[in-house]
């Protein structure tokens, strides 16, 4: 149990670790939506977690189990995210505002997900690698994060565009709020932008990339390149693939890319008020996938989440530009090559990711975030024999699951 307000301090990989990237030739990133660290990993061993969080009055209160399912959802804008940080001291969660109306609650953003709901991540990370220092390289919700997941920034765009869809599928009148370079509101733009993003680096390479999504044509809200207007309206966007499932199939019938990304739709994304559970074993779906599939012993696995969603986490994130870090999320690696039982201190963030690609396929940094960040290299020993893969088991079996990919995105994301 850890009351204080905890710092985490990075960790630079050393030369060695890079030795035998070359190994891995698929890099499949799954994003999840809406957890902190001590929502998903609260009491995981040797990990750094916290079962009491800290008030707006100096008091603590226990963490209390709350089912993935539970039908309320919390407030978590940049402007969420700075009440909750409170200029570090991690102590202002209980003004975010929550839907939750159970009387007697009267802090609903203080809890965890019962351990027994989350079998598949816990099971992912006791037999792989746990990061405990991850964190969202933004403040604020899904539009930014899903954007630093394959740019390394957005554009200084901050919070939610006004309506849906977003992205270049928005109607005209649609529009995203901007930030200058120290935080402060600069005024609107149409959520549609320009910018380079890693699969331009990609495709410069002649690196196959792919990105797996709920359903695209009018747009999806969590499909990032959505928003990249030369990749909506240009010939990338066959890449984009509809519906997320396929990537089920894809890997069946030996169809993997260099680099995937997979986002669920709101039945399967872990997002509070999704009324759901099947979440855990989505990501397990997946896992298994390509895990009994010939790619394996080649393939690198990430299971991130976009943003803490409101939920209490003790550690306060750095802060190292106008929009992060953002609050601490939960980060798993799952490979032949990954580490056993190895929780992994290293601070990251989005970028780390970005940085691996780049490095693994020896591209031209974008010079944002992953400039910056550390490429999770702590999570693998290249010197061991490749392990075989072992299925995760999960509640819900992989039919029920596509069945439950049916549902949209929530208007608060």
């Amino acid at each position: 149990m850890i009351l204080a307000t905890a710092s985490i301090p990075p960790i630079v990989a050393q030369a060695g670790e890079r030795t035998g990237l070359s190994k891995i030739d698929h890099i499949v990133i799954i994003v999840q939506e809406n957890r902190s660290f001590d929502n998903l990993f609260r009491g995981f061993p040797n990990a750094h977690s916290a079962s009491r969080g800290k008030l707006p009055n100096g008091a603590t209160v226990a963490l209390k189990p709350v089912s993935l399912a539970a039908p309320y959802d919390i407030s978590h804008s940049l402007q969420d995210a700075k009440t909750a940080y409170d200029d570090g001291r991690m102590d202002g969660f209980a003004n975010e505002y929550s839907s939750a109306t159970k009387p007697g609650d009267p802090y609903p953003q203080y809890a965890y997900v019962p351990r027994s709901e989350i079998k598949p991540y816990w099971s992912m990370a006791e037999q792989y690698v746990l990061g405990d220092a991850m964190f969202a390289s933004q403040l604020d919700g899904s539009f930014v994060a899903h954007q630093y997941l394959i740019a390394g920034w957005a554009g200084n765009s901050y919070n939610y565009p006004a309506v849906e869809p977003w992205g270049c599928d928005s109607p005209a009148s649609n529009a995203i709020g901007l930030l200058n370079g120290i935080g402060q509101p600069l005024g609107l733009t149409y959520p549609c932008f320009n910018y380079s993003t890693i699969a331009d680096e990609l495709d410069a390479k002649k690196i196959s990339w792919r990105y797996y999504a709920p359903k695209t044509g009018v747009g999806y809200s969590w499909t990032a390149f959505d928003a990249i207007s030369h990749v909506r309206k240009g010939p990338d966007w066959k890449n984009v693939v509809a519906p997320e499932t396929r990537v089920l199939k894809d890997v069946a019938k030996g169809d993997l890319a260099g680099v995937t990304w997979v986002v669920p739709s709101l039945a399967l994304s872990d997002h509070a008020g999704s009324n759901s559970k099947r979440g855990p074993s989505w990501v397990a779906s997946v896992v298994n996938a390509v895990g009994k599939s010939k790619f394996w012993s080649s393939t690198a696995i990430f299971v991130v989440w976009d943003d803490w969603g409101g939920w209490y986490d003790d550690v306060a994130p750095p802060q190292l530009d106008f929009d992060g870090l953002g609050i601490r999320v939960p980060f798993i690696c799952v490979s032949p090559y990954a580490k056993t039982g190895y929780v992994d201190r290293t601070r990251y963030e989005f970028g780390s990711l970005l940085t691996l690609i780049e490095d693994r396929y020896a591209l031209a940094s974008l010079g944002r975030t992953d400039a910056r960040a550390a490429a999770p290299f702590g999570c693998f020993d290249f010197a061991q024999q490749p392990r075989a893969f072992t299925q995760i088991a999960a509640p819900y079996d992989p039919a029920a699951v596509v069945r439950s990919a049916t549902a949209e995105a929530p208007d608060d994301q």
